[in-house]
């Protein structure tokens, strides 16, 4: 496999590029990526931020920035990140997923947060996917089954998410539902037997803690997406706290 897939957590709007401190760790991480990983032709971006009722790819060449957060800073809503879209490729994964085309919409936080960490420079062609208003894991895992044919290209695809997402929670003392959902994550993710890893992922509700880690699961099943991809035993690459809470990444390829 010459793809390389990884599930990050991408912290709270704007704040890692606003120098919150707890974000600290995690921009380490997220400025550190890029070294950690084979520069790609070509990067695929599945967001938490956005739904729709079948997989929907944008295919505007040079698609703007979504500042889709409020009431923070006037500087955080000036943000660039000039990266084309590859529109060929958004073509072929509409293809692969019997989706449909997007034009207007922009890059939203979940797309250029982690990308002006790791790739500053803006030079690699980017491609986003919706997620899937039905919030059904199993219908996710299928939506990377069905990617599968480009996992020999030298493509880095991106769930982009938040392996913890209560944002009433931020800010609450630990009392051990989080630390054990993430555990059951780390489990589940780096099972070698992916039969196993995909049972474990479309049963996650039953996971200790799941719905307190997530109310609503719009920021884990870009996770879904990246193990129906890969398909095989991933690795945990980033587990440490954001804004205070046990966050965890994973890397396949």
């Amino acid at each position: 496999m010459s793809a390389q897939i990884v599930y990050l957590s991408h912290g709270g709007g704007p704040l890692p590029l606003l120098g919150d401190a707890g974000h600290r760790m995690m921009v380490r991480f997220m400025q550190g990526l890029g070294g950690l990983l084979q520069r790609p032709k070509a990067i695929v971006v599945f967001s938490a931020h956005w739904e729709e009722a079948r997989p929907t790819v944008i295919v505007d060449e040079r698609p703007p920035l979504l500042y889709d957060y409020y009431g923070f800073p006037p500087e955080s809503y000036t943000y660039a990140y000039p990266a084309v879209c590859d529109v060929a490729l958004a073509r072929r994964i509409i293809g692969l997923l019997d989706g449909e085309e997007k034009r207007g919409r922009g890059w939203d936080h979940g797309v250029f947060i982690p990308l002006m960490l790791a790739y500053p420079d803006a030079s690699i062609p980017i491609v986003q996917v919706s997620q899937l208003r039905s919030l059904d894991a199993g219908e996710h895992y299928r939506m990377g089954e069905a990617l599968r044919s480009l996992a020999e290209e030298e493509i880095l695809f991106i769930g982009s998410g938040f392996s913890f997402h209560n944002m009433r929670a931020f800010g609450e003392r630990e009392d051990g539902r989080n630390e054990a959902f993430q555990q059951y994550l780390i489990t589940a993710c780096t099972k070698a037997d992916p039969s196993v890893q995909k049972q474990m992922l479309i049963d996650w509700q039953s996971a200790p803690g799941a719905r307190y880690c997530h109310p609503r699961e719009e920021h884990l099943l870009s996770l879904h997406i990246c193990a129906g991809l890969a398909q095989s035993a991933g690795r945990v690459i980033f587990d440490d706290a954001i804004m205070g809470k046990r966050g965890t990444a994973y890397l396949w390829g």
